[in-house]
Parts: structure tokens; sequence; C-alpha cells
């Protein structure tokens, strides 16, 4: 891997960990940085919002507000394609969660795929789409 690849790698690394700080701590201006603004977002595989960066953070201010807490691991990140510009990316997830109504913690894991790209304030995700595995503890819809 050459320098420049490593340090992207580390910097790409970084951007998804921002983005699990930023959903575990319901910080939806950090959330909104860690995107392009013209970003699309796809939770679908999990039952919830599709949208753009905007209409999701909003989802997700009307909607997180019940959970108690949740804590993201975000692993196992490969970057499948880079250009000087862009690159495709995977990562796993864990995420534990405490559900409203729920007297145990839930859980769930799977992947996140992200296309980012280099913006003139480093490292952008300009579409998101998380791949749902599995559910531990779901709450009846």
């Amino acid at each position: 891997m050459s320098a420049a690849a490593g340090a992207d790698h580390v910097e790409i690394t970084a951007l998804l960990y921002r983005y699990a700080r930023a959903v575990d701590t319901k910080d939806w201006e950090l959330y909104r940085s860690v995107f392009t603004d013209d970003a699309l977002v796809d939770y679908s595989s999990a039952g919830a919002v599709v949208g753009t960066r905007d209409e999701v953070i909003d989802w997700f201010a009307a909607n997180f507000a019940v959970i108690p807490w949740s804590m993201h691991y975000v692993t196992n990140v490969e970057i499948l394609d880079r250009t000087a510009d862009s690159a495709t990316v995977r990562a796993m997830f864990y995420n534990p969660m405490q559900l409203p109504g729920m007297t145990a913690m839930s859980s769930c894991g799977g992947y996140y795929h992200h296309e980012v790209v280099r913006t003139a304030d480093g490292w952008r995700s300009r579409s998101l789409r998380e791949e749902n595995v599995w559910f531990d503890n779901a709450p009846a819809r």
C-alpha cells in the first residue's frame, strides 16, 4: 500500500468512526459533517428512512430521541476502489442498543456501503447504504 493510500485509509476510517459517534450521541450537526450536501442515505434494510442527508437528519431527530442508548462499532474497513478523489468503502458494523419498551438489550449487525469523495474539508460520504444482516431481540412491528 502506498503512503497516499495508507493516509486515505486512515482518514476514511476516521470518517466512519465519526459517523458512529454522531449517531450514538445524537449529534446531528456532527452527522451532517460526515456527508456531502447532496448525499443520499438508505437505511431501508433496517426498516428505516431513505432520503437525502437532511431528510435523514430530520427523521433521526424525530425518532431517535426515544432510544436511551446505542453504541455502534465499525470494523473491517475495506477500501474496494480508490482513485485520487473517490473511493468505494465497505465496513462491518455491530450495534447494541436499548430500545424503548424493551427490557433486554437489542443488537443488530451488517455492512455499511459508502461512496466517499475527497472535498476541500476532507473525505465525505456522498452515499451510504446500510445492509442490515441480522437483528437480535427486535421489537414487534
